[in-house]
């Protein structure tokens, strides 16, 4: 699919980590989130109802976020790309996400996954 919705830049906080220190208080992340959805119809139409409603998938990535409590970046992002690919029908994502200061030096570690449907079952 060659059409992208890109939300970009979406600074959230939540708890998130291994150690004790790291679960005492929610912390900053960044998340970038592709939707790989064809926008030829609404692109032609001017109509709301031919596109993906990523204000939907917004909310709800935000409700998912700062409600959770993993370890791992790597189970956060995948629910979410979970949730996207399933509860609102985009047939490909790209979710990335940043944990800011987690290492000494660095502004961030980050991590990105792609997945489909079928990677799911």
């Amino acid at each position: 699919m060659k059409d992208k919705i890109m939300i970009r830049d979406l600074l959230l906080r939540t708890i998130i980590g291994l150690n004790d220190w790291e679960r005492e208080k929610k912390q900053d992340v960044v998340l970038n989130i592709t939707l790989y959805v064809d926008i030829k119809k609404p692109g032609q139409s001017d109509e709301i109802e031919h596109t993906t409603n990523y204000k939907a998938i917004t909310k709800h990535v935000i409700d998912v976020v700062e409600n959770s409590d993993y370890k791992l970046l790597e189970k956060l992002v995948s629910h979410i790309a979970y949730d996207i690919v399933h509860k609102f029908g985009v047939k490909k994502t790209t979710v990335s996400i940043d944990k800011l200061h987690a290492l000494r030096f660095s502004r961030s570690v980050a991590l990105e996954i792609t997945r489909e449907k079928h990677d799911f079952e």
